[in-house]
């Protein structure tokens, strides 16, 4: 079955960084395209990195340009979120996503981890 397993979240001082993980099991991880969103109290869920693949392209959300780098490792089966110069507004929870495998048919989300940004 598939499984997203994150970690990483945490409280950060405004500036600093943290690295998500979200490790990935049950389907090919190559032929996945992996997201991350995110989405704080009170707001709307927000997508905010993706990465289609060994071939593909990577986006980002305007609100996290050139501070936010997504990127894989495919022999551990893992997508990495690495989030510098954070800020109070990048204060959310964190999901992984995965969707579009080439052998399991869904859309499938991990459980989540907090990241507070705070003084």
């Amino acid at each position: 079955q598939v499984q997203l397993v994150e970690s990483g979240g945490g409280l950060v001082q405004p500036g600093g960084s943290l690295r998500l993980s979200c490790t990935a099991s049950g389907f090919t991880f190559s032929s996945a395209t992996m997201s991350w969103y995110r989405q704080a109290p009170g707001k709307e869920r927000e997508l905010v990195a993706v990465n289609t693949g060994i071939f593909g392209n990577t986006n980002y959300a305007d609100s996290v340009k050139g501070r936010f780098t997504i990127s894989r490792d495919y022999a551990k089966n893992t997508v990495y979120l690495q989030m510098n110069s954070l800020k109070p507004d990048d204060t959310a929870v964190y999901r992984c996503n995965a969707r579009g495998m080439v052998d399991v048919r869904g859309d499938y989300w991990g459980q989540g981890t907090q990241v507070t940004v705070s003084p």
